[in-house]
């Protein structure tokens, strides 16, 4: 999984997967470009305190994964 930092960026951000315990809702696009980076950053909406991890698919899996 790559992201960029900004539109045409060529750098690229550090992504460090972690465990979850807390579920976010973000607002996201699925626009990715060429060499596979989000093309439109994510934005925090707010915690889902009424949902465990364990309720939820893993980033990239799970049947809504290019929904989101």
């Amino acid at each position: 999984m790559r992201f960029a930092s900004t539109w045409e960026a060529r750098d690229v951000l550090d992504f460090t997967p972690v465990h979850p315990e807390l579920v976010a809702e973000v607002s996201a696009d699925t626009s990715i470009d060429r060499g596979g980076i989000f093309r439109h950053p994510t934005r925090f909406q707010r915690l889902r305190l009424e949902v465990t991890a364990e309720d939820v698919a893993g980033f990239g899996e799970g049947r809504s994964a290019a929904a989101g």
